[in-house]
């Protein structure tokens, strides 16, 4: 176990969780589509490829406004639900329609439209939240170490997809030659995320880092931290670095205090 990494506040269950957050969102199959895309397009019959390929780009642009938006609206837990929702069955859809009517002008034109609807629920979703989750999951005090190593294993899995999709896709002798169908394994990665995140994602909505850290001593489960209602409302100063109390937690002492003489 990394040094100061102890078992106080989950912190190990909260580095596995920052990890498998990070091979996941790898697994989307998101590096596919900007790594591989053009050549998938090329060897699909689609015209003009690269043309499809700067489009996918605007999308994933665009789309990460709404999840800037949201973030704080929906919370993280329903935002990445419905991201992955969005992304396995817009992959599903490709991987169907692949198989059953290859080359076919209306099966074209249904991958590009469902990669792009897949590319926008990636973007609004699991391409950003999976970094902020990672940022606000850790105690202070091993924030560092942890952040580090759950960016390791985002690059680790990023590298195997890379080096791995091109025996799994290209024909040819000692090939796999899957083609569309790639796109099972991806939509079946999005079916686990979407459970990872209902069973180990805790929402940490409007909360501090130290409010993340009582919430994980208090509730048990990742689906009841929604209904999670802190009783320390301290925060950290940004400027100096130290821990203060709030106003209303003043408030609360100074009256106890009173009381007590």
């Amino acid at each position: 176990m990394v040094t100061g990494i102890k078992n106080v506040n989950r912190q190990p269950r909260r580095l596995f969780t920052g990890c498998a957050l990070q091979a996941l969102q790898q697994l989307t199959g998101i590096n596919f589509i900007f790594y591989f895309g053009t050549q998938f397009f090329t060897s699909s019959g689609i015209e003009d490829p690269f043309l499809i390929q700067l489009a996918t780009n605007i999308v994933n642009v665009g789309s990460t406004i709404p999840g800037i938006i949201l973030v704080e609206t929906w919370g993280r837990r329903s935002l990445m639900l419905f991201g992955s929702s969005v992304m396995a069955v817009s992959q599903l859809i490709v991987a169907i329609v692949g198989v059953a009517q290859p080359h076919a002008k209306a099966a074209n034109q249904t991958l590009v439209a469902f990669s792009c609807i897949f590319i926008a629920g990636f973007a609004c979703s699991w391409g950003p939240l999976a970094w902020a989750i990672c940022s606000e999951n850790f105690s202070l005090n091993v924030r560092q170490k942890s952040i580090s190593i759950t960016t390791a294993f985002n690059w680790l899995f990023n590298f195997a997809i890379a080096y791995a999709t091109p025996y799994l896709v290209d024909p040819g002798k000692g090939n796999a030659n899957l083609g569309s169908k790639v796109f099972f394994i991806w939509g079946g990665c999005n079916v686990i995320g979407g459970l990872f995140v209902y069973f180990m994602i805790f929402e940490a909505k409007g909360l501090s880092l130290e409010q993340v850290d009582e919430m994980y001593m208090k509730v048990k489960h990742a689906w009841q931290s929604k209904n999670f209602v802190p009783s320390v409302h301290a925060f950290r100063d940004e400027t100096t670095g130290v821990h203060r109390i709030s106003s209303e937690m003043k408030d609360d002492v100074a009256h106890i205090d009173e009381d007590s003489v």
